[in-house]
């Protein structure tokens, strides 16, 4: 009589939970909303570029170096895209450039800087924060890549790592509502207001 076989005596037990409330999910959940509050082709530049640079987190000192210089130049790509406008003039041409605190500088129209219907572009404290806000988002979106983490912080601990794993919810949950209370009507290039006419 053949002997029961180890799979009949030892049934297998409960699959590991990798649900939806599952620490993983939740952090890639947070990067991915952070994401969306940044420019789409920062994002993409940043992801593509990364695993390149940083060697897939195995950092030496040039690899360190170009994942830092990315990280800036990312940075302070998201930090000016918050100041730059769009709209469509009544002529059906885009209009984009960037908000000075005399009106907006236009990129690709010539016309006179100090002209009137300019004026309602011009930089205001609403600007500041929603740059320092981007700033942030981006920073915290940059430090929750796990390349980035392997290749700066290779020997983080527990504490380390769950701090990492919960800033990108924080940092979602207080960009939200700097948003909220600090609306703006600005369109980053290429992304215009179809309803912004202007006489220009």
């Amino acid at each position: 009589m053949a002997e029961p076989s180890f799979s009949q005596t030892h049934p297998p037990g409960p699959l590991p939970n990798h649900g939806s409330n599952h620490p993983v999910h939740k952090t890639l959940a947070s990067v991915a909303n952070l994401a969306n509050l940044l420019p789409n082709g920062t994002v993409l530049v940043f992801q593509a570029l990364t695993p390149s640079f940083s060697n897939n987190g195995s950092c030496q000192l040039s690899n360190k170096c170009l994942t830092a210089c990315i990280i800036v130049f990312c940075a302070i790509f998201c930090l000016l895209s918050t100041f730059t406008d769009s709209f469509i003039n009544k002529d059906g041409k885009l209009l984009y450039g960037i908000a000075t605190f005399k009106g907006l500088y236009l990129f690709n129209y010539n016309i006179d800087r100090d002209h009137q219907d300019m004026n309602r572009f011009k930089l205001s404290f609403i600007d500041f924060v929603h740059a320092f806000v981007s700033l942030l988002v981006f920073t915290v979106f940059a430090l929750s890549n796990s390349n980035v983490q392997s290749c700066f912080f290779p020997g983080a601990g527990a504490d380390e790592n769950a701090l990492m794993m919960n800033l990108p919810l924080g940092a979602g949950i207080l960009s939200s509502f700097l948003f909220t209370i600090f609306p703006t009507r600005r369109r980053s290039i290429g992304y215009a207001d179809m309803t912004g006419y202007a006489d220009v």
